[in-house]
């Protein structure tokens, strides 16, 4: 059995290895396709979204709720794809060390947690 020493090393060195994680997915962005293209929304690797186009076509006042419909469409497949990228990050960190769901790794705050789906998801927010 290891001594504490080792252990609390390690674990330093996993709480510096998910800081660097954690900064790196604020550069990373993520763009989710709805309606063929007509809507695409980018979302940074913390969830929070940075652009929104909309195709002129689908802006019609009559058919408001369509395009309410695609933009959901577009945050969700953008947030699956963040979700999944940082699912890759934390197995690359973790060396496939599978953690029960509600369990976090120890951070100084923000970052990533898991979400109430049970995903991993940028500071518990997704």
């Amino acid at each position: 059995m290891k001594n504490i020493g080792q252990l609390m090393k390690q674990a330093q060195q996993m709480q510096q290895k998910m800081a660097e994680m954690q900064a790196e997915l604020e550069a990373v962005e993520m763009t989710g396709i709805a309606g063929g293209g007509m809507v695409q929304l980018t979302l940074n690797g913390k969830g929070d979204m940075k652009r929104l186009k909309i195709d002129k076509s689908v802006v019609d006042p009559g058919e408001a709720e369509v395009l309410e419909d695609l933009i959901v469409a577009a945050f969700n497949d953008a947030r699956a794809k963040v979700n999944a990228h940082a699912e890759a990050e934390m197995q690359k960190l973790t060396g496939g060390l599978a953690l029960p769901g509600g369990m976090k790794l120890p951070s100084s705050g923000g970052g990533l947690g898991w979400g109430p789906s049970g995903r991993l998801c940028p500071n518990s927010t997704l």
